[in-house]
């Protein structure tokens, strides 16, 4: 069994999520009574952020290479970070990584491909709805990706990094990003929406929002991370 590594932290539910997910996904597979064994390293969110708001690149990859390395070192064999922005780096990181990495960019690219979706919305942060990370992987299969209005992206920003990373999840705050799908479906004629922030999946918890399915990238990244383990 392939030794796994995350980068978590970023943020603190999701990492969460991944644990659970992670748990509840390989005791599917393995009906043993077995439990996988990963290492996680939870690093300072605030670090990333404030190379984010700096936009220091440079500075945000080598900070990851740097925990990376200490997975690396503690047995990892491959790894993951369980965020969506701190793959605007992805390429840079993973060329330089002392363990291969699965790239949830990929994976929730694979997942929409797929189910043979060709146009979707984009929610996470400015940074990942701005970004050309996402579009640059899935322009490769085909897909088309639509980010929401600027007004939108504020409100999702916003709510995102000063609600859900915290960890509130409020209903009018769901109520409003739910509306937001309603407007880029009405306007944009998506067929799917990205949740690309992975608290998104936390307030946005169904697999479909009126027929429009939300992609979990937090749970596609798990299956990928689990399907790694055992082969």
């Amino acid at each position: 069994m392939k030794s796994l590594g995350i980068i978590g932290g970023v943020g603190p539910e999701s990492t969460i999520e991944y644990y659970q997910n992670i748990i509840a996904l390989y005791r599917e597979r393995q009906r043993d009574g077995s439990y996988p064994e990963f290492i996680i390293n939870s690093v300072d969110l605030k670090k990333g952020l404030d190379f984010m708001a700096a936009n220091n690149l440079t500075g945000m990859a080598d900070y990851l290479l740097e925990e990376i390395g200490k997975l690396a070192r503690a047995g990892a064999n491959f790894g993951l970070i369980s965020a969506n922005t701190p793959h605007i780096v992805f390429d840079e990181v993973a060329s330089k990584s002392p363990i291969p990495l699965i790239s949830i960019v990929e994976a929730t690219c694979a997942a929409a491909n797929a189910r043979k979706l060709k146009r979707l919305g984009l929610f996470g942060t400015r940074f990942t709805m701005q970004g050309t990370f996402y579009p640059k992987v899935f322009s490769r299969e085909g897909i088309e990706l639509v980010a929401p209005e600027a007004k939108d992206q504020e409100y999702i920003h916003d709510k995102y990094l000063n609600e859900l990373v915290p960890g509130k999840f409020l209903p009018e705050t769901r109520d409003g990003l739910l509306a937001i799908v309603d407007r880029m479906q009405a306007k944009s004629d998506i067929d799917g929406v990205i949740l690309a922030g992975t608290e998104l999946p936390l307030i946005l918890c169904d697999a479909d929002h009126k027929e429009i399915p939300l992609l979990d990238s937090t749970r596609i990244h798990c299956q990928a991370a689990v399907a790694e383990m055992f082969s």
